[in-house]
């Protein structure tokens, strides 16, 4: 394939890009589920005309550039994290947390194994993706509200962290195939993180104001050196992402604009490829042809998550609205739900129209949790006071310093 069609084929993809930032802007709806939807509608097009194949979707160029938005961006959440919250709220991030994984795990595996009559291979991938919930979801309502800034947003984010942890390792624990590939990933994967933050610190002291964008170079080198070595191993390159994310993320958090910068290049370029890539495999005449299969598999995420969390959140949250929510953003999925997904399959784990359910349930929990919990639930007496914007300068967008 020559060099004029890839270009051609980006030109589309990105554009596609731009009009699913547009539709999403005056929507108020994550960018991410209309670049998911927005693959969906595409492919759908494609395949009434008999041109799938245009698409490219499964062409390397095009699969590596998606795979480094799942990497980039899997890592930005583990990044997010503020480490002096697990610390505060120790004990709720994870208990809730747990119980946000575990809830929605069984109950959406014994749904898919004993109500659909999925091998138990594919009612396990179905529970892993339809445990998680939405980092990216749940940190845009936190940063529009401002509950990011106070103990009650905090909480929250803190409890998604762990939710998604246990979705990160119980993809690799019953997936991946344990050999001495796998025995050496986790030696290697250990060594790198016990010396990474004070390595990081040592490049930035000495290059990061000196030489152009090193600490850049430096994390994508690791989380691709680690991602090759998950693949060779048989696991999937975003696990170690979401660790390193976490271990870095005192660092990170000290470098605000920094990590404006990273996110810039991970959301403006790379993740589009990924889901609007992801949504191109969705079959929307699997969904037709059984919408009662897509009902069944919502429902067991939102009502498993709901039953589990709710009476759990009461601990630590009296208020009424508060505890709903609480519970309903912990409701939501998108991200690592979408990645779990494409993860089975592409490894055979699950079929293409199982594939498109589990997408199209996880699409719907981003949404239908969170337009309930905005419009009814909204615990307005936590909110924090409106405090001006400041505009951010030439340098604090990242145009005055290198690194």
């Amino acid at each position: 394939m020559g060099i004029e069609p890839i270009f051609a084929a980006a030109a589309f993809w990105l554009g596609l890009a731009i009009l699913s930032a547009i539709i999403a802007y005056h929507l108020r709806i994550s960018i991410a589920l209309i670049e998911i939807c927005m693959g969906v509608v595409v492919a759908a097009v494609a395949a009434y005309f008999g041109k799938t194949e245009l698409l490219g979707s499964n062409q390397e160029w095009l699969r590596f550039l998606a795979a480094s938005g799942a990497v980039l961006l899997t890592f930005l959440a583990g990044a997010e994290l503020e480490p002096e919250v697990i610390q505060k709220k120790l004990k709720e991030v994870t208990v809730i947390g747990l119980v946000g994984f575990f809830a929605p795990f069984l109950g959406c595996a014994a749904v898919a194994r004993y109500l659909l009559h999925w091998d138990p291979q594919a009612s396990l991938l179905c529970g892993v993706a339809l445990s998680t919930t939405s980092m990216a979801v749940v940190y845009a309502v936190m940063l529009e509200t401002g509950f990011n800034k106070t103990d009650y947003g905090k909480g929250i984010l803190g409890a998604c962290f762990v939710n998604d942890l246990g979705t990160v390792i119980a993809l690799g624990l019953l997936f991946a195939p344990f050999t001495y590939k796998t025995v050496l990933f986790i030696s290697v994967s250990i060594l790198v993180l016990v010396f990474l933050p004070s390595t990081s610190r040592l490049l930035t002291r000495i290059y990061g104001h000196r030489t152009a964008a090193i600490r850049t170079k430096w994390i994508i080198f690791i989380l691709f050196g680690l991602g090759a070595l998950a693949l060779w191993s048989g696991s999937e390159a975003v696990l170690p992402a979401y660790i390193v994310g976490m271990v870095l993320a005192e660092f990170c958090n000290g470098y605000a604009f920094w990590m404006r910068r990273l996110r810039t290049l991970t959301v403006g370029f790379l993740t589009p490829f990924y889901f609007i890539r992801a949504g191109t495999f969705v079959s929307l005449a699997a969904l037709v042809s059984a919408p009662v299969v897509f009902l069944i598999l919502l429902a067991g995420k939102v009502f498993s998550k709901i039953l589990g969390l709710y009476p759990f959140v009461g601990l630590f949250r009296q208020e009424r609205n508060e505890r709903w929510y609480y519970t309903l953003l912990m409701s939501t999925g998108l991200t690592f739900g979408t990645i779990s997904a494409l993860y089975g399959f592409s490894h055979g784990i699950v079929t293409q129209g199982q594939y498109s359910f589990l997408v199209a349930t996880v699409i719907a929990s981003a949404v239908v949790p969170t337009l309930v919990a905005g419009i009814v639930f909204l615990p307005k007496h936590l909110l924090p006071e409106g405090e001006p914007q400041e505009p951010i300068s030439p340098r604090e967008d990242g145009l005055g310093e290198e690194g």
